[in-house]
Protein backbone atom coordinates (compact mmCIF):
# COMPACT_ATOMS: atom_id res chain seq x y z
CA UNK A 1 0.00 0.00 0.00
CA UNK A 2 2.82 2.23 0.61
CA UNK A 3 3.86 2.39 -3.16
CA UNK A 4 0.49 3.92 -4.25
CA UNK A 5 -0.43 7.59 -4.70
CA UNK A 6 -3.24 9.43 -2.08
CA UNK A 7 -6.07 10.69 -3.11
CA UNK A 8 -7.51 13.06 -0.49
CA UNK A 9 -11.40 13.56 -1.08
CA UNK A 10 -13.72 16.21 0.55
CA UNK A 11 -17.05 15.28 1.46
CA UNK A 12 -15.53 11.43 1.32
CA UNK A 13 -18.80 10.77 3.71
CA UNK A 14 -21.09 12.28 0.98
CA UNK A 15 -22.70 11.62 -2.50
CA UNK A 16 -19.38 13.05 -4.77
CA UNK A 17 -17.02 12.22 -2.71
CA UNK A 18 -18.68 8.58 -1.57
CA UNK A 19 -19.04 7.81 -5.05
CA UNK A 20 -15.34 8.37 -5.85
CA UNK A 21 -14.07 6.75 -2.68
CA UNK A 22 -16.20 3.67 -3.53
CA UNK A 23 -14.75 3.43 -7.35
CA UNK A 24 -10.93 3.88 -5.32
CA UNK A 25 -11.82 0.83 -3.05
CA UNK A 26 -13.36 -1.15 -6.35
CA UNK A 27 -10.13 -0.78 -8.13
CA UNK A 28 -8.33 -3.54 -5.78
CA UNK A 29 -5.05 -3.87 -8.24
CA UNK A 30 -4.70 0.31 -9.15
CA UNK A 31 -1.99 2.22 -8.42
CA UNK A 32 -4.23 4.67 -5.63
CA UNK A 33 -5.06 4.90 -2.09
CA UNK A 34 -7.81 7.16 -0.70
CA UNK A 35 -7.61 9.42 2.31
CA UNK A 36 -11.04 10.17 3.44
CA UNK A 37 -11.69 13.80 4.92
CA UNK A 38 -14.85 14.09 7.20
CA UNK A 39 -15.59 16.63 10.01
CA UNK A 40 -16.52 13.95 12.23
CA UNK A 41 -14.46 10.83 11.91
CA UNK A 42 -16.65 9.46 14.64
CA UNK A 43 -19.66 9.45 12.47
CA UNK A 44 -21.51 6.29 12.03
CA UNK A 45 -20.36 6.71 8.07
CA UNK A 46 -16.76 7.60 8.82
CA UNK A 47 -16.35 4.80 11.16
CA UNK A 48 -17.79 2.45 8.41
CA UNK A 49 -14.98 3.78 6.26
CA UNK A 50 -12.16 3.34 8.95
CA UNK A 51 -13.86 -0.13 8.83
CA UNK A 52 -12.78 -0.56 5.05
CA UNK A 53 -9.20 0.08 6.01
CA UNK A 54 -9.86 3.53 4.65
CA UNK A 55 -7.47 6.17 5.80
CA UNK A 56 -10.06 9.06 8.20
CA UNK A 57 -8.86 12.16 8.46
CA UNK A 58 -10.69 15.24 10.12
CA UNK A 59 -11.05 18.15 8.09
CA UNK A 60 -13.13 20.93 8.12
CA UNK A 61 -13.51 23.68 5.08
CA UNK A 62 -13.59 26.72 6.97
CA UNK A 63 -10.11 25.83 8.41
CA UNK A 64 -7.33 26.24 6.30
CA UNK A 65 -4.80 24.57 8.84
CA UNK A 66 -7.06 21.50 8.86
CA UNK A 67 -7.26 20.86 5.24
CA UNK A 68 -3.41 21.48 4.92
CA UNK A 69 -2.58 18.99 6.94
CA UNK A 70 -5.41 16.51 5.54
CA UNK A 71 -4.03 17.29 1.81
CA UNK A 72 -0.15 16.58 2.99
CA UNK A 73 1.89 13.95 1.08
CA UNK A 74 -1.23 13.22 -1.26
CA UNK A 75 -1.02 12.91 -5.07
CA UNK A 76 -4.38 13.98 -5.73
CA UNK A 77 -7.48 16.12 -4.05
CA UNK A 78 -11.06 16.04 -4.88
CA UNK A 79 -12.49 19.48 -3.66
CA UNK A 80 -15.92 20.31 -3.32
CA UNK A 81 -17.95 22.29 -1.20
CA UNK A 82 -22.12 21.98 -0.26
CA UNK A 83 -23.65 25.47 -0.37
CA UNK A 84 -26.73 23.65 1.23
CA UNK A 85 -25.52 23.13 4.34
CA UNK A 86 -25.62 27.09 4.84
CA UNK A 87 -27.00 28.53 1.75
CA UNK A 88 -24.25 31.21 1.88
CA UNK A 89 -22.53 31.50 -1.29
CA UNK A 90 -19.54 33.99 0.53
CA UNK A 91 -19.03 30.80 2.48
CA UNK A 92 -18.98 28.95 -0.47
CA UNK A 93 -16.19 31.24 -2.02
CA UNK A 94 -14.45 31.18 1.54
CA UNK A 95 -14.38 27.59 1.63
CA UNK A 96 -13.05 27.17 -2.19
CA UNK A 97 -9.85 29.62 -1.18
CA UNK A 98 -9.19 27.48 1.47
CA UNK A 99 -9.42 24.81 -0.79
CA UNK A 100 -7.18 26.08 -3.57
CA UNK A 101 -4.63 27.64 -1.17
CA UNK A 102 -4.50 24.07 0.75
CA UNK A 103 -3.88 22.56 -2.39
CA UNK A 104 -0.99 24.85 -3.50
CA UNK A 105 0.67 24.30 -0.33
CA UNK A 106 0.29 20.71 0.06
CA UNK A 107 1.94 20.57 -3.54
CA UNK A 108 -1.06 18.24 -4.71
CA UNK A 109 -0.16 17.32 -8.27
CA UNK A 110 -3.64 16.71 -9.06
CA UNK A 111 -7.11 18.40 -8.28
CA UNK A 112 -10.63 18.19 -8.98
CA UNK A 113 -12.56 21.06 -8.18
CA UNK A 114 -16.43 19.81 -8.52
CA UNK A 115 -17.88 23.04 -9.70
CA UNK A 116 -21.03 24.71 -11.98
CA UNK A 117 -21.46 27.53 -14.47
CA UNK A 118 -21.65 30.94 -13.21
CA UNK A 119 -24.86 32.01 -14.56
CA UNK A 120 -23.84 35.52 -14.47
CA UNK A 121 -22.08 35.18 -17.93
CA UNK A 122 -25.29 34.89 -19.49
CA UNK A 123 -27.93 36.40 -17.30
CA UNK A 124 -25.81 39.56 -15.95
CA UNK A 125 -27.30 41.16 -12.59
CA UNK A 126 -28.98 43.81 -14.63
CA UNK A 127 -30.49 41.31 -16.52
CA UNK A 128 -34.64 41.03 -15.41
CA UNK A 129 -35.35 37.40 -16.79
CA UNK A 130 -35.40 35.99 -13.44
CA UNK A 131 -34.36 37.76 -9.86
CA UNK A 132 -31.13 38.86 -8.59
CA UNK A 133 -30.95 37.13 -5.14
CA UNK A 134 -28.38 37.78 -2.01
CA UNK A 135 -27.62 41.10 -4.03
CA UNK A 136 -25.05 39.53 -6.30
CA UNK A 137 -26.42 36.47 -7.96
CA UNK A 138 -28.66 35.01 -10.50
CA UNK A 139 -27.98 30.94 -8.90
CA UNK A 140 -26.17 31.71 -5.72
CA UNK A 141 -24.75 28.04 -5.15
CA UNK A 142 -23.76 27.45 -9.28
CA UNK A 143 -22.29 31.06 -9.70
CA UNK A 144 -20.15 30.68 -5.89
CA UNK A 145 -18.78 27.73 -7.84
CA UNK A 146 -18.20 29.13 -10.95
CA UNK A 147 -16.40 32.11 -9.77
CA UNK A 148 -14.08 29.96 -7.72
CA UNK A 149 -12.75 28.22 -10.68
CA UNK A 150 -10.49 31.70 -10.72
CA UNK A 151 -8.91 30.68 -7.49
CA UNK A 152 -7.87 28.06 -8.19
CA UNK A 153 -6.39 28.99 -11.45
CA UNK A 154 -4.78 32.17 -9.97
CA UNK A 155 -3.10 30.29 -7.29
CA UNK A 156 -2.01 27.45 -10.33
CA UNK A 157 -3.30 24.44 -9.22
CA UNK A 158 -2.96 21.96 -11.53
CA UNK A 159 -7.11 21.35 -11.73
CA UNK A 160 -9.33 19.66 -13.81
CA UNK A 161 -12.94 21.74 -13.71
CA UNK A 162 -15.66 18.81 -13.33
CA UNK A 163 -18.70 19.89 -14.38
CA UNK A 164 -21.07 17.72 -12.41
CA UNK A 165 -25.40 17.35 -13.28
CA UNK A 166 -28.38 16.80 -11.30
CA UNK A 167 -28.19 13.92 -9.11
CA UNK A 168 -30.86 11.44 -9.85
CA UNK A 169 -30.74 10.30 -5.84
CA UNK A 170 -32.11 13.92 -5.27
CA UNK A 171 -35.80 11.99 -6.02
CA UNK A 172 -34.59 10.19 -2.73
CA UNK A 173 -32.77 12.60 -0.52
CA UNK A 174 -33.79 16.05 -1.38
CA UNK A 175 -37.26 16.37 -1.70
CA UNK A 176 -37.29 16.22 -5.87
CA UNK A 177 -39.35 12.84 -6.00
CA UNK A 178 -42.66 12.77 -7.25
CA UNK A 179 -45.90 13.82 -5.21
CA UNK A 180 -49.27 12.96 -4.83
CA UNK A 181 -51.60 15.48 -5.63
CA UNK A 182 -55.06 16.55 -4.38
CA UNK A 183 -56.46 14.02 -7.21
CA UNK A 184 -54.22 11.43 -5.42
CA UNK A 185 -52.06 11.24 -8.79
CA UNK A 186 -48.31 11.23 -8.82
CA UNK A 187 -46.48 14.39 -10.14
CA UNK A 188 -43.32 15.18 -10.86
CA UNK A 189 -42.64 18.85 -10.76
CA UNK A 190 -40.02 21.26 -12.65
CA UNK A 191 -40.01 24.77 -14.34
CA UNK A 192 -38.11 23.81 -17.35
CA UNK A 193 -40.99 23.00 -20.18
CA UNK A 194 -39.82 20.64 -22.67
CA UNK A 195 -36.33 21.26 -22.57
CA UNK A 196 -33.88 18.49 -21.43
CA UNK A 197 -32.32 17.98 -18.07
CA UNK A 198 -28.41 16.33 -18.04
CA UNK A 199 -28.99 14.20 -14.95
CA UNK A 200 -26.34 11.28 -13.29
CA UNK A 201 -25.96 8.79 -10.87
CA UNK A 202 -23.54 9.66 -7.96
CA UNK A 203 -21.33 6.58 -8.14
CA UNK A 204 -21.37 7.40 -11.75
CA UNK A 205 -19.45 11.06 -10.76
CA UNK A 206 -17.14 8.83 -8.59
CA UNK A 207 -16.34 6.64 -11.27
CA UNK A 208 -15.74 9.39 -13.74
CA UNK A 209 -13.56 11.63 -11.30
CA UNK A 210 -11.29 8.59 -10.63
CA UNK A 211 -10.74 8.00 -14.39
CA UNK A 212 -9.59 11.81 -14.21
CA UNK A 213 -7.67 11.16 -11.72
CA UNK A 214 -5.59 7.76 -13.61
CA UNK A 215 -5.47 9.87 -16.84
CA UNK A 216 -3.91 11.95 -14.63
CA UNK A 217 -1.99 15.47 -17.10
CA UNK A 218 -4.30 14.48 -19.98
CA UNK A 219 -7.19 16.53 -18.20
CA UNK A 220 -4.93 18.97 -15.71
CA UNK A 221 -5.97 22.47 -17.12
CA UNK A 222 -9.30 21.54 -18.56
CA UNK A 223 -12.87 21.78 -18.22
CA UNK A 224 -14.62 18.25 -18.43
CA UNK A 225 -18.81 18.23 -18.32
CA UNK A 226 -20.33 14.89 -17.31
CA UNK A 227 -23.91 13.20 -17.39
CA UNK A 228 -25.36 9.94 -18.13
CA UNK A 229 -28.75 11.10 -19.55
CA UNK A 230 -30.15 14.43 -20.75
CA UNK A 231 -33.87 13.77 -20.68
CA UNK A 232 -36.52 16.40 -20.65
CA UNK A 233 -39.51 16.05 -17.14
CA UNK A 234 -42.04 14.12 -19.27
CA UNK A 235 -39.38 11.66 -20.03
CA UNK A 236 -38.30 11.16 -16.44
CA UNK A 237 -41.85 11.06 -15.52
CA UNK A 238 -42.79 8.33 -18.07
CA UNK A 239 -39.59 6.49 -16.74
CA UNK A 240 -40.58 7.08 -13.24
CA UNK A 241 -44.30 5.70 -13.90
CA UNK A 242 -42.60 2.46 -15.51
CA UNK A 243 -40.53 1.48 -12.58
CA UNK A 244 -42.76 2.46 -10.02
CA UNK A 245 -45.76 0.93 -11.80
CA UNK A 246 -48.17 3.51 -11.41
CA UNK A 247 -48.62 6.96 -13.77
CA UNK A 248 -46.30 9.87 -13.04
CA UNK A 249 -47.26 13.28 -15.02
CA UNK A 250 -45.34 15.92 -15.74
CA UNK A 251 -46.19 19.25 -13.76
CA UNK A 252 -44.44 21.93 -15.92
CA UNK A 253 -44.58 24.74 -13.56
CA UNK A 254 -43.19 28.54 -14.22
CA UNK A 255 -40.24 29.57 -12.74
CA UNK A 256 -42.12 31.93 -11.25
CA UNK A 257 -44.08 29.27 -9.60
CA UNK A 258 -41.40 27.28 -8.43
CA UNK A 259 -39.49 30.43 -6.88
CA UNK A 260 -43.06 31.00 -4.54
CA UNK A 261 -42.75 27.33 -3.43
CA UNK A 262 -41.32 28.36 -0.40
CA UNK A 263 -38.92 25.89 1.05
CA UNK A 264 -35.28 26.81 1.77
CA UNK A 265 -33.44 27.21 -1.55
CA UNK A 266 -36.72 27.32 -3.70
CA UNK A 267 -35.50 30.67 -5.21
CA UNK A 268 -32.40 29.56 -6.16
CA UNK A 269 -33.59 26.32 -7.32
CA UNK A 270 -36.12 27.85 -9.23
CA UNK A 271 -33.39 30.48 -10.82
CA UNK A 272 -31.16 26.99 -11.61
CA UNK A 273 -34.23 25.31 -13.52
CA UNK A 274 -34.73 28.78 -15.39
CA UNK A 275 -31.41 28.86 -16.55
CA UNK A 276 -30.70 25.49 -17.86
CA UNK A 277 -34.35 25.80 -19.26
CA UNK A 278 -33.29 29.48 -21.14
CA UNK A 279 -29.37 28.50 -22.13
CA UNK A 280 -30.24 24.81 -22.85
CA UNK A 281 -27.99 24.06 -25.98
CA UNK A 282 -25.23 25.34 -23.89
CA UNK A 283 -25.65 23.58 -20.50
CA UNK A 284 -26.34 20.28 -21.94
CA UNK A 285 -23.61 21.10 -24.55
CA UNK A 286 -21.30 21.58 -21.92
CA UNK A 287 -22.13 17.87 -20.26
CA UNK A 288 -21.12 15.31 -23.42
CA UNK A 289 -22.52 11.93 -22.82
CA UNK A 290 -19.61 10.19 -24.91
CA UNK A 291 -16.98 12.06 -22.63
CA UNK A 292 -18.49 10.63 -19.82
CA UNK A 293 -18.51 7.29 -21.31
CA UNK A 294 -14.91 7.44 -22.06
CA UNK A 295 -14.74 7.88 -18.80
CA UNK A 296 -16.72 5.26 -16.88
CA UNK A 297 -18.10 2.41 -19.23
CA UNK A 298 -20.23 1.50 -16.98
CA UNK A 299 -21.92 4.45 -17.30
CA UNK A 300 -25.69 3.99 -16.07
CA UNK A 301 -28.95 5.28 -17.92
CA UNK A 302 -31.40 6.40 -15.59
CA UNK A 303 -33.56 3.64 -16.49
CA UNK A 304 -30.99 1.95 -15.31
CA UNK A 305 -30.44 3.26 -11.86
CA UNK A 306 -34.40 3.68 -11.20
CA UNK A 307 -34.25 -0.19 -11.62
CA UNK A 308 -31.67 -0.52 -8.50
CA UNK A 309 -33.35 2.46 -6.79
CA UNK A 310 -37.05 2.81 -7.53
CA UNK A 311 -37.81 1.24 -4.03
CA UNK A 312 -35.91 3.97 -2.23
CA UNK A 313 -38.07 6.40 -3.57
CA UNK A 314 -40.62 8.06 -1.14
CA UNK A 315 -44.00 8.44 -2.94
CA UNK A 316 -45.92 11.05 -0.47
Amino acid sequence: MSNKKTIAVVGATGAQGGGLVRAILADKDGSFTVRALTRNVASDKAKSLSGLGVETVAADLDDLTSLKRAFAGAYGAFCLTNSWEHHSPEKELAQARNLAEAAKQAGVRHAIWSTLEDTRQWVPLTDTRMPTLKGRYKVPHMDAKGEADRIFTELTVPVTFLLTSFYWENLIYFGLNPKKGTDSRLYFTLPMGDKKLPGIAVEDIGKCAYSIFKRGAEFIGKTVGIAGEHLSGAEMAAALGKALGQEVLYNAVTPDAYRAFGFPGAEDLGNMFQFKRDFNQIFCGARNLDVARSLNHSLQTFNAWLDQNKSRIPLQ
